[in-house]
């Protein structure tokens, strides 16, 4: 049986979703033939091309970084896990604009939450409530996104 010459499987699994990732929305962009533009005058795919970019940056880091230095393996696998995720995800999607901000994102990060081995009610709850007024005030107050904090099923 032939040694892998990898010796962090975290690293270099986490380094290749990254460089797929970034290499994927620079494709993208490029093939969507939407303008850079310069620093200057930034174009509509400036700012994903610069944060594609280091994305593949930290990703060929990582990959040089599980040949070098020895870390641990990859967990098991558990649908459980990815289902706790992704799901309160697509129903975030699916329900914000009829529940609205401040009841969809804090069941989105309470349920996702769930997935972690160490999840416990106190810092789960402090964390849905911080990101819930943190959203509210940055992306709805702020930058004025137009997403309801209450949706029309709770009487906006």
């Amino acid at each position: 049986m032939v040694a892998s010459p990898i010796r962090s499987s975290k690293d270099f699994w986490t380094g290749t979703i990254y460089v797929t990732i970034g290499s994927g929305a620079i494709l993208i962009a490029l093939v969507e033939d939407y303008g850079i533009g310069t620093a200057v005058k930034m174009g509509p795919a400036y700012f994903p091309m610069l944060l594609s970019s280091l994305l593949i940056l930290i990703g060929l880091i990582s990959l040089v970084r599980s040949f070098i230095t020895p870390g641990t393996a990859i967990g098991a696998f558990t649908v459980k896990g990815l289902l706790l995720v992704l799901v309160p995800i697509f129903l975030f999607g699916l329900l914000v604009r009829k529940t609205g901000l401040i009841v969809v994102l804090p069941m989105l990060v309470i349920v996702s939450s769930y997935a972690s081995r160490e999840f416990r009610w106190g810092p789960v709850l402090a964390l849905a409530a911080g990101l819930t007024a943190f959203c509210a005030l940055v992306f709805l107050k702020g930058l004025g996104v137009p997403l309801p904090i209450l949706g029309s099923w709770l009487g906006d």
